[in-house]
């Protein structure tokens, strides 16, 4: 059951949903596999993608110019973060342990792929690495520090590292929209971008902001993103609320002014993140369904248009733009279909499989292109390859890639989420007994007052009516 409880701060309160933590059989006996399947299938979508440049041309030249395999894969990945993360902070009803989780969820794989990734570019295996790690080291590595490299205008050191500078983005603004108490308005929100995304992305330009002021929106991004952040996790209700105001003004300017692939492209990624929020609530919601369901219909809708209408957010031939537009198009149709196929499964019996690729997917994503990598080293020109020995390559990279995935999940991110976890419930705990704590003083202080203010009464009463009887 959801209950209403207070944080108190120094100088004000917040209400916050919170929920008993389940007992760890229960949170397990009611995992949403289907969620996790969608994460592994959508995974192995991307490494699919990457591969075929290097091992099936074939299928990039006959079928990539219709459907982009790898936007289809992300987007599916977008509509399930949007489904789960507000709903767990929500469910937490804290902010600071939020963050932890997602602290010890994200980084410690992100800085091993971070550091294999700047190795194999210095050393050339095939990716070198790009020129400003050389020319700005400094700002490079700070971008990548704030994982939003690329709404900052500098390329990531891993290429699929660029998606997590949106998840980032959309962290902030759902912490925001949580510390403000407007965090159920997620169906208004997914509309609003998509709405925007067709304004802004006829008005500004791509990386409009980085062009004009240069590289010192780095270092500013990254002072208002650690100051914003600690602000929003302090426990006094004004400057809990001034630091989740700036981390939403910084994500909303960097997305519209400052993407590498665009303002449309970058709003239509929140509006779909959303999206997933949205649908979230609606199925918990029977009213909220009959209500809603026609405004979420619209977010795929305009995402289609927006990408006819305005087509790429950089220079491309016509015949190009004519590939991006369709491919992009069929790739959002499929996303939010592969997503609306998995909640009617939802609760069907999945394979054990799926469901436990869906476990390691993280991995899977972050590391398959350092072993891509090495495959294209070795295969260098597909072309002088016959097919069946590069459908062999293709085996030995999935195999390879899911191998270390789960290893990297059983010796970095296991451990690491349990850590995280076990720092969030003793941050849980400290709030919980801080609010206890001021709680029972004020209402010490509330029992004090009407006492002294009887005995005052009492104290003036007496020798007046003591008077008027001598009297």
């Amino acid at each position: 059951m959801v209950r209403e409880a207070e944080i108190q701060g120094s100088a004000g309160r917040m209400l916050v949903a919170t929920r008993s933590a389940p007992s760890p059989s229960s949170s397990k006996s009611t995992r949403q596999s289907w969620l996790d399947t969608l994460r592994g299938f959508a995974a192995l979508i991307v490494v699919f993608e990457h591969s075929l440049d290097a091992l099936l041309p074939e299928i990039r030249r006959w079928v990539s110019p219709w459907f982009d395999f790898g936007q289809y894969g992300v987007l599916v990945f977008f509509l399930v973060s949007g489904y789960v993360v507000p709903v767990s902070l929500e469910r937490r009803g804290s902010v600071r342990g939020f963050w932890i989780t997602r602290f010890f969820r994200l980084y410690p794989l992100w800085g091993l792929a971070a550091v294999v990734g700047t190795v194999f570019g210095t050393a050339g295996v095939y990716s070198a690495l790009p020129a400003q790690a050389a020319r700005q080291p400094v700002t490079f590595t700070l971008a990548h520090m704030t994982m939003l490299q690329d709404l900052l205008q500098v390329p990531s050191v891993v290429n699929v590292f660029w998606t997590l500078s949106y998840e980032m983005a959309f962290y902030l603004l759902v912490t925001a929209m949580f510390v403000f108490g407007v965090h159920r308005a997620s169906t208004r929100a997914s509309l609003t971008f998509a709405v925007c995304a067709l304004i802004a992305g006829a008005l500004v330009p791509a990386g409009w902001l980085s062009h004009n002021m240069g590289q010192g929106v780095v270092e500013v991004a990254a002072v208002a993103l650690v100051g914003g952040i600690a602000a929003a996790l302090s426990t006094h209700h004004d400057v809990r609320r001034h630091g989740a105001a700036l981390i939403a003004v910084l994500a909303l300017i960097l997305l519209t002014l400052n993407s590498r692939v665009g303002a449309w492209q970058s709003l239509i990624i929140l509006a779909t993140m959303f999206g997933g929020t949205a649908i979230h609530r609606m199925e918990r919601s029977p009213a909220g369904w009959v209500r809603s369901r026609w405004m979420i219909g619209l977010v795929p809708v305009l995402s289609v248009t927006a990408a006819v209408v305005l087509g790429p957010g950089w220079g491309m031939s016509e015949a190009e733009q004519h590939a991006f537009k369709w491919s992009w198009s069929t790739a959002v149709v499929a996303a939010w279909l592969t997503f609306a196929a998995g909640l009617a499964l939802r609760r069907r019996r999945l394979p054990p499989l799926l469901v436990w690729l869906g476990l390691v997917s993280y991995s899977i994503y972050l590391l398959h292109p350092l072993i891509l990598q090495v495959v294209r080293r070795l295969t260098v020109d597909p072309s002088g390859i016959p097919l069946p020995v590069r459908l062999a390559w293709e085996a030995a990279l999935f195999t390879t890639a899911i191998g270390c995935a789960a290893l990297s999940y059983h010796f970095i991110e296991k451990p690491a989420q349990h850590l995280g976890r076990r720092l969030a419930r003793a941050a849980d705990e400290r709030e919980r007994h801080r609010s206890h704590l001021e709680g029972a003083s004020r209402e010490s202080r509330a029992n004090v007052t009407p006492a002294r203010e009887t005995s005052s009464r009492a104290g003036c009463s007496t020798p007046t009516g003591r008077s008027s009887r001598a009297g």
